[in-house]
């Protein structure tokens, strides 16, 4: 059941980032946004933490903000395994990736 339950805060935490974020659009209805925040977390449960060990020091010689780029590769991996979802630009999947984790945050801390 928390398993649904963080998908579903997961899948409003995107909604929210597609509405207030020019240049991400999703294409669809509520299952779209499903999919979204499902690959999205099995890429950072999976493939982000093998990146991030492959790139410490880079992560090192930039004080960690490495890890942002690291995020931006996320968010357009998702966009290029979801065909209804579309990444314009990189400070567009910056803010995507920031507005996601601060509303996945804000929704956690109340549920």
């Amino acid at each position: 059941m928390g398993l649904i339950i963080r998908i579903l805060i997961s899948a409003v935490a995107v909604y929210v980032a597609s509405l207030f974020i020019p240049g991400i659009s999703v294409t669809g209805g509520a299952g779209t946004y499903l999919v979204v925040a499902i690959v999205l977390g099995f890429l950072n449960a999976f493939i982000k933490p093998i990146l991030t060990i492959l790139t410490i020091p880079i992560t090192i010689l930039t004080l960690g903000l490495f890890l942002l780029v690291l995020n931006v590769l996320m968010v357009y991996l998702t966009s290029s395994l979801v065909p209804a979802f579309h990444v314009s630009g990189f400070i567009a999947a910056l803010l995507f990736s920031i507005v996601v984790s601060v509303v996945t945050a804000l929704l956690d801390s109340i549920v």
